[in-house]
Parts: C-alpha cells; sequence; structure tokens
C-alpha cells in the first residue's frame, strides 16, 4: 500500500517527457500524492477509532484500486494530478495498520513490534522505486499503476480474510473525532515536539526523492529508468536503523536517538553535495539520509503510542498530518530549486530541514531538567480504552 506513494518518485524524467512539461512542474506530482495522503490522515485514519479496522482496511485497499486505474488512464499531466491526489487520499490504510498492531502488542514490547510493522513499510518504500524503474523501462510508467491495482484487489481480499475482527467499537461523532485529533497537539506537548522531528525528517527524505531522478538522468550519469529505481535499494538500512531506534526507544534513550538521527540527516547531504558527480557519494548519502529518517521515524511513534492508548488512531493521524506537511513542503521546495540552483541547491535544501530537527534537540538538552517534556515510558502500564 505504500509503495503506491513512490511509484512517480523514479520516473518522473519519463512523465515530464510524456506530457511535455518541465522538472517543476512534473514535482508537483509527488506534492499532490502527500497532499492527498495528509487529508486522508486527518479524515480517514481518526475512523480507526469508530469503526472495526479489518473493514476499514479492507474498503480502504478497494478505493485504492479506483484511483490507481485513474492515474494509469491519466491524458495529461492535470489529471495525472488530480489521480495522484485521489491515490494519496487512499494510500493510508498502513496507517490504520499501524495502531492496530500497538493495540494487540504487550506494553514492553511496542517499541519493537512498531519497528517491525515500519520495517516492512520502508521495504515497501524501497521496492516502490526499484520496481517503479524496471516496469518503466519494459513497459512504460504508465504500467506500474496497473500492477498495483491489481496487488490492491487481491490484499483487499487477503485482509479481509485474516485481519482479526474488533467487534462493534464505541460510537463517537465523526467531525467531534476528527477535531479531536486536531485537539490533541494543542493537549500534549510531547506530541507536537515530535510532530516537528518527524516533518523535518520527512522533509529531507522528500528534497531527495523528489530530485534525484532529474540529476541522475542528467550528466554525468544518464542513468535509465531501472537503473534509478534500483537506488532504492540502497537504502536498506533504514530497516536497521528502525529496529535499533525501536530498542533505544524501549529503553527510553529518546534523546540520544532524535540527536544521532538528526546529525545523520544533516550528514547524509553534505555527503550528497561533496559526491554530487561520484556514484559512489550519491550512494552512501542514500544510505545514511533513510537511516536517519527511519530512526527518527521509530523514535517519533514509540513516543506518541504511550501518550493516549485510548486514542493511538488520533495521535496517529495527527502526528502524519504533521508528517506529510512536512514532505509536501518538502517536495514542492525541492523542484522549485532544483529547476533554479541545480543539486547543489537541493543539498543546502535538505540540510537545513535536517538542521531545523536538530535545533529542537539541542534546545531540549540544554533547557533545565525539570523544564523538559518527558516522555511517558515504553513499558509504563496503562489503561486503555477497554480498560485492559
Amino acid at each position: 500500500m505504500v509503495a503506491n506513494l513512490y511509484y512517480a518518485q523514479p520516473v518522473l524524467h519519463e512523465v515530464a517527457h510524456d506530457f511535455h512539461s518541465g522538472s517543476g512542474p512534473t514535482s508537483l506530482i509527488i506534492t499532490c500524492t502527500q497532499v492527498g495522503y495528509a487529508a486522508a490522515l486527518l479524515l480517514v485514519v481518526p475512523l480507526g477509532d469508530l469503526h472495526p479496522r479489518r473493514k476499514l482496511v479492507s474498503r480502504i485497499f478497494g478505493l485504492s484500486v479506483i484511483a490507481l486505474v485513474a492515474s494509469a488512464l491519466a491524458p495529461n499531466l492535470w489529471v495525472f494530478g488530480l489521480a495522484s491526489v485521489l491515490v494519496g487520499l487512499s494510500s493510508v490504510a498502513g496507517q490504520v495498520m499501524i495502531p492496530f498492531a500497538a493495540d494487540l502488542a504487550p506494553e514492553e514490547r511496542r517499541g519493537r513490534v512498531v519497528a517491525r510493522i515500519m520495517s516492512g513499510l520502508l521495504m515497501g518504500i524501497l521496492l516502490a522505486r526499484t520496481v517503479s524503474g524496471a516496469v518503466a523501462q519494459v513497459a512504460g510508467w504508465r504500467a506500474i499503476y496497473w500492477l498495483s491495482a491489481v496487488l490492491m484487489a487481491f490484499f483487499a481480499v487477503v485482509l479481509w480474510r485474516f485481519l482479526p475482527d474488533e467487534g462493534a467499537r464505541p460510537h463517537k461523532a465523526y467531525w467531534g473525532l476528527v477535531g479531536s485529533s486536531l485537539r490533541l497537539l494543542v493537549d500534549e506537548p510531547m506530541l507536537r515536539r515530535r510532530a516537528w522531528h518527524g516533518a523535518c525528517a520527512f522533509a529531507c527524505f522528500s528534497v531527495l526523492w523528489t530530485s534525484v531522478a532529474f540529476h541522475l538522468s542528467a550528466a554525468p550519469f544518464h542513468y535509465s529508468n531501472a537503473v534509478i529505481g534500483l537506488f532504492g535499494l540502497v537504502g536498506a538500512g533504514g530497516i536497521l536503523a528502525a529496529n535499533l531506534a525501536g530498542k533505544l526507544a524501549d529503553a527510553n534513550r529518546h534523546g540520544l536517538s532524535s540527536l544521532v538521527a538528526g546529525v545523520l540527516l544533516v550528514g547524509a547531504f553534505a555527503i550528497l553535495g561533496a559526491g554530487r558527480a561520484s556514484l559512489l557519494g550519491v550512494i552512501v548519502g542514500i544510505v545514511v539520509l533513510d537511516i536517519g529518517t527511519q530512526g527518527m521515524q521509530i523514535t517519533n511513534q514509540a513516543i506518541i503510542y504511550a501518550l493516549r492508548p485510548d486514542a493511538r488512531s488520533r495521535i496517529n493521524s495527527a502526528y502524519m498530518v504533521c508528517y506529510f506537511i512536512g514532505g509536501a513542503i518538502g517536495s514542492v521546495t525541492a523542484g522549485t530549486v532544483y529547476s533554479s540552483h541545480g543539486w547543489t541547491g537541493v543539498c543546502v535544501l535538505g540540510a537545513v530541514f535536517g538542521l531545523l530537527s536538530c535545533a529542537l534537540t539541542v534546545v531540549d538538552f540544554i533547557r533545565p531538567a525539570k523544564e523538559r517534556p518527558v516522555p511517558p515510558p515504553a513499558n509504563m502500564k496503562v489503561a486503555d480504552a477497554r480498560g485492559e
């Protein structure tokens, strides 16, 4: 499901050629997908606290089939952009399943369970670019959307069959539920702080992956779709980071994990800038960036899921809205900066987003201990919505 958000990234230059558009307008396709996803995080994910998640997840997968077919049939860039918004809207099922898994997990293992789910999501992100590039090389960029539509239909049936049924959920007014997601950002200072870190990290991630296809398809590389897609695999180190960050979160070493992740985000763009014409430099930079991004994400989610066990879907909704707003800002600014200042400008932009994350961590370290916001322990025993 999460792969649907990233299929366009390695083939943006092909989309631009097909629709006779420049890198700036074509880069907005990524922003459209992220805007749609952010809207769904606000409007759809809270339904996980209202409706049985087995039914909700299966129906979202079914809706994604329609959005993917619309993308495959798009006659121009504007229709493709609208279809991309719909793809984003219907790609939110993973964010319904993450708090579902957190509910099922024992308190003392929640960080590691979330890390496993996030490892699966990361694999989807990595394989999205590789598979998209390979399929585009053989059958054109539209073919990946047809292939994904078939996969989504298949998994809608699988999930309907195998996900556990929770039965009826407590009745709540929908708009009150959506509003309460946003109110959590006001009521929970720790949620706001982790949302800031998440938004900055995903902005870094989006800055790279929105512009890298243009960089790798131009001089001195001149790589094909298939080769550009393979660069998604070099971020596999992020899977290791996810599991390490999950263990640090379970050990309540959030500050250390956040600081290391922030430094890696900044360092990644320093490497990418210094090695702009070097294959090794680009590969190392991508690996470091993915490790930093995933490390920050797991740390954030381990913290926020311990804040309000009775409202995990809404907390996840509020956090991920901020996360993808950061990603959308990163995408739209990356396209603009690449058009005007090239790869060097993109690397400076990404480093700035990483520094914004580091700045908050440093502020927390230098504040007096009694004034620091303290996250709840990952293994704290608290009653959930069922009183268990």
